[in-house]
């Protein structure tokens, strides 16, 4: 073991104090806890150390070793190669925390970019600088409210068709404040929720409104008369998007949303078993000198040029914390560095290619799905690239059967959802083949016969 401190600099620390001994730190710790022996085996060279961490390695599968069809927040996409070589550029390594413009315009005008392709990606006319992640950028969008209408107006409605991992972590920023109530909506007992399901709850206490678009279960649905009766209540309207979705479909700013914000995963970002990702904020101009996070403006310098600062800086770093409208003063800088490079690669073009190849892919595996005996696909309303089936057995005992077969099942929905229990959420992107579809196909047809 590594011990930094010398004896003779333990005992100085030690007298400072005014205790003894390194025993008398740990009296008020039950004597048979303070030093368990423990288990361990003999130390190894840092050569055997490697092979055995390779070994392990080598035991894990990820989305490039099977053929994904699990979604539900985080999509297995292309990633063109570019984007790790770009961002690896020393052009975009600054310090930490872009306060000094004059040192850190790389950094600075990446930020802007992303902000300015968000922005036109939702339709939007302003995007901060990026958050930690989808469920983060929610919850952020429900402070934001609660500070607009100065804690007066107290209700937030969301739907239970918005990612389970969002609403509870909007509760988790939410549910200490004053006079705040989140109710859940959901349709008829199910978590189907409709835009008419939310609309009949919003009143005149209601400061937000939170819908996901497509839903949870891949779900589209037109959001503008929803979006007129909550500012008819003059209540505000956030929408959870997957930005892969806008490739082809109506922007959320064109349905008249307030807020927008989601998970930036899809743009450029792999799988990274769960991390680091990224959030992205978009909203009206209106309600810019509340929004959480960091905000990069464009300005010229003193000989005129053009140049990146930060701007409108509301955060709790800057100012008086108790007037401050969020605690967030960061932003996930090389994810969204990646996620500019991925959308810049792609182009208007290949961004519309991608959604639609996701499209099209989910739409063919539910018509093969339907197909078989015992399986039934939940597709009355129109859906994008996810979308749930109903299956003969346990979730869980599919994918295992799935696993053994090379393929990585959907989510089971019964995890968070207990009414749906038996059901999977099955997503389709395009990394996945027609082939491999009628692989995932042929697999579940032998369900029945087990």
């Amino acid at each position: 073991m590594f011990i930094p401190h010398t004896q003779i600099e333990t005992e100085e620390m030690l007298k400072k104090i005014g205790v003894k001994s390194l025993s008398d730190l740990f009296t008020d710790i039950p004597e048979q806890f303070r030093f368990p022996k423990l288990n361990l085996p003999s130390g190894i060279t840092e050569m055997e150390a490697k092979a055995e961490l390779q070994e392990y390695a080598r035991a894990n599968e990820s989305a490039n070793d099977l053929v994904c069809f699990l979604g539900a927040g985080a999509y297995h996409h292309f990633i063109p190669s570019a984007v790790d070589a770009i961002i690896s550029r020393g052009e975009f390594a600054t310090a930490y925390t872009p306060y000094q413009p004059e040192v850190s315009q790389g950094t600075l005008q990446a930020i802007f970019e992303f902000q300015s392709l968000i922005a036109n990606l939702t339709g939007m006319e302003v995007s901060n600088a990026s958050h930690y992640d989808g469920a983060t950028a929610t919850a952020e969008a429900g402070v934001m409210a609660y500070h607009h209408f100065r804690g007066k107006r107290g209700k937030v409605i969301v739907a239970e068709s918005v990612h389970p991992h969002y609403r509870e972590t909007l509760c988790t920023y939410l549910c200490g404040y004053e006079n705040i109530d989140i109710k859940t909506v959901s349709h008829n007992g199910q978590p189907f929720t409709t835009p008419d399901d939310v609309a009949a709850l919003v009143d005149s206490d209601t400061s937000l409104v939170i819908i996901q678009y497509p839903d949870f279960f891949g779900r589209i649905f037109e959001l503008s008369q929803l979006a007129q009766k909550v500012h008819e209540a003059g209540a505000l309207l956030a929408v959870v998007a997957n930005p892969t979705a806008l490739g082809i479909l109506k922007t959320p700013g064109e349905m008249g949303a307030d807020i927008v914000v989601g998970e930036g995963q899809p743009l450029g970002i792999p799988l990274s078993y769960g991390g680091p990702y990224l959030g992205f904020f978009a909203t009206k101009k209106d309600l810019v000198r509340k929004i959480a996070g960091r905000l990069v403006g464009e300005s010229v310098d003193a000989e005129g040029r053009r140049g990146y600062v930060l701007t409108l800086t509301a955060r709790e770093q800057h100012i008086r914390r108790e007037k401050a409208t969020s605690n967030i003063c960061t932003n996930q800088s090389l994810m969204a560095l990646a996620a500019t490079v991925y959308l810049s690669l792609v182009g208007k073009t290949g961004f519309r290619q991608v959604a639609g190849l996701c499209y099209h892919k989910a739409h063919y595996a539910a018509t093969e799905i339907a197909k078989l005996k015992g399986f039934t696909v939940l597709k009355k309303d129109p859906f994008f690239h996810e979308f749930v089936v109903k299956c003969p057995k346990p979730v869980e005992e599919i994918n295992t059967m799935l696993l053994d077969q090379g393929i990585l099942g959907g989510y089971d929905l019964g995890i968070d959802f207990p009414s749906l229990k038996d059901h999977m959420l099955i997503a389709v992107t395009e990394m996945v083949t027609r082939d491999e579809i009628d692989g995932l196909v042929d697999a579940l047809s032998e369900v029945q016969h087990d």
